[in-house]
């Protein structure tokens, strides 16, 4: 069931989860940060008006500043090679008037956007490599989650730090959590900001721990050791247990109380391996290998089947919570889906750039209104090739349609990039985008490069 996860970066109002590394890694880890983007939105009035604001919001984009996370001297201290080394951005994070960049190394740098200047490295340890980043709004502060070389990368350590600290560049003044979870691998850490919690899956003793995240306290346990796997939707936790004999169990508990809500068996066909079970709000979503997929209202059982040739195994989702849609990306491809199994939007000129669904490069906005990614560009579609240069094209989601894109042509005018320093720089920045992310209170666009550079594109 790994298709039914997705890969993204972290967002304001999102949901993501951290795994534990099996083993260490010569280049410090591989980042395999699995993270379910689920945010709350807003019903949107009128349609034609929202199109033409997003537009105009979008209009003349342009190249504005470049920071690089990779800095010699602030890096002389870190004890590991590699963290020395400059390597490509694998998330960005906005906070308030901060960026922070996420080297996939493991170094982690912070950017002031009022004064346009570094502010500090967050690795407050010489040996610390960090894997993900969680900006919780609940109580202004950044949370670290990060592997050290003391247990070869093993364990996940979580640290949180306030984000007036790290303004005043001192990294080190936060604290750390959940010390008393022993995060190895296959254990993990999931951030859920739709219900202001966070689970924690201990693999030595096998239980799954639910904190408070504005206060992060311990609210409940599950201690059940058939439970396979745990999904989060708002409101509610779906408990998917070990497969039986022609069904599994599932159970669905209230994600404040840890109540048991329902408890029910889906039957599934014997010898056909599950690509994937998600819960979204009453409805439930499964799908076989080579099967069609179901779409199961838990309230009154009534069951909808999408044939197998019409919806095929997807590689990610994202759920759109007041839509009642859900986006899934396949092949490049993105496509909206409503929960009676219908095709809802494809989209025009929307190639993504990478193959295996990266969503560090898709950013989706709090509206839900608007998707924003790094794509191929339309004059070659047949160009497969993963190095080169793309757009950032801003589409609406209910639409399908192109509202604005970013990109790097001899028909754009020269004074579009005069802040740039030239159409040259505009078209290396858009080369090898390795990470985006969308500041919604300021309009800016921040992309990540495959070369440790931050770029801050605005109108």
């Amino acid at each position: 069931m790994e298709k039914a996860t997705v890969q993204t970066s972290p967002r304001p109002q999102g949901s993501k989860r951290v795994v534990a590394g099996k083993r260490s890694l010569p280049d410090g880890g591989r980042n395999s940060v699995r993270k379910l983007q689920k945010r709350e939105i807003s019903s949107s009035g009128n349609w034609a008006i929202s199109r033409t604001n997003s537009t105009e919001k979008f209009r003349n984009f342009c190249l504005l500043e470049e920071f690089d996370t990779h800095d010699p001297k602030s890096h002389e201290f870190l004890r590991l090679p590699f963290l020395k080394k400059r390597s490509r951005i694998v998330e960005i994070v906005a906070a308030r008037d901060i960026v922070f960049a996420l080297a996939h190394s493991g170094v982690c740098a912070a950017f002031s956007r009022d004064t346009n200047k570094r502010i500090c490295c967050l690795n407050v340890s010489p040996d610390e490599v960090i894997r993900s980043l969680f900006f919780n709004k609940n109580n202004d502060s950044l949370i670290t989650v990060s592997v050290y070389a003391g247990d070869n990368f093993s364990s996940l350590k979580c640290r949180t730090t306030p984000i007036e600290y790290i303004r005043r560049g001192l990294p080190e003044s936060g604290f750390p959590l959940f010390e008393s979870e022993s995060l190895r691998w296959p254990g993990f850490v999931e951030f859920d900001d739709v219900n202001g919690k966070v689970l924690t899956y201990s693999a030595i003793d096998r239980i799954y721990k639910v904190f408070d995240l504005k206060n992060y306290t311990m609210l409940y346990k599950v201690s059940d050791k058939n439970v396979q796997e745990i999904k989060i939707s708002p409101g509610i936790m779906l408990l998917i247990y070990n497969r039986k004999e022609g069904y599994v169990p599932l159970k669905i508990l209230s994600i404040d109380t840890g109540e048991v809500l329902k408890g029910f068996n889906h039957p599934l066909h014997r010898n056909k391996k599950v690509d994937f079970i998600e819960q979204f709000n009453e409805k439930l979503l499964v799908k076989q290998e080579n099967e069609n997929l179901q779409i199961l209202d838990v309230r009154n059982q009534q069951l909808i089947e999408v044939n197998r040739t019409e919806f095929m195994t997807p590689s990610a989702f994202i759920f759109l919570y007041e839509n009642q849609l859900f986006l899934t990306f396949r092949n490049r491809t993105v496509a909206v889906w409503n929960f009676r199994g219908e095709l809802v939007t494809t989209f025009e000129d929307h190639q993504l750039w990478y193959p295996d669904c990266n969503t560090n490069n898709i950013y989706i906005t709090s509206e839900q209104d608007l998707i924003i990614s790094y794509c191929k560009v339309k004059e070659d579609p047949t160009d497969l090739d993963d190095h080169g240069v793309g757009s950032i094209n801003i589409s609406n989601i209910l639409t399908g349609k192109c509202l604005s894109k970013i990109q790097a042509t001899d028909k754009d005018d020269p004074q579009r990039w005069r802040c740039a320093g030239g159409a040259r720089r505009v078209r290396e920045a858009l080369e090898d985008v390795t990470a985006l992310f969308y500041d919604e209170e300021r309009n800016e666009i921040y992309t990540g490069s495959r070369h440790g550079l931050v770029h801050v594109w605005s109108n």
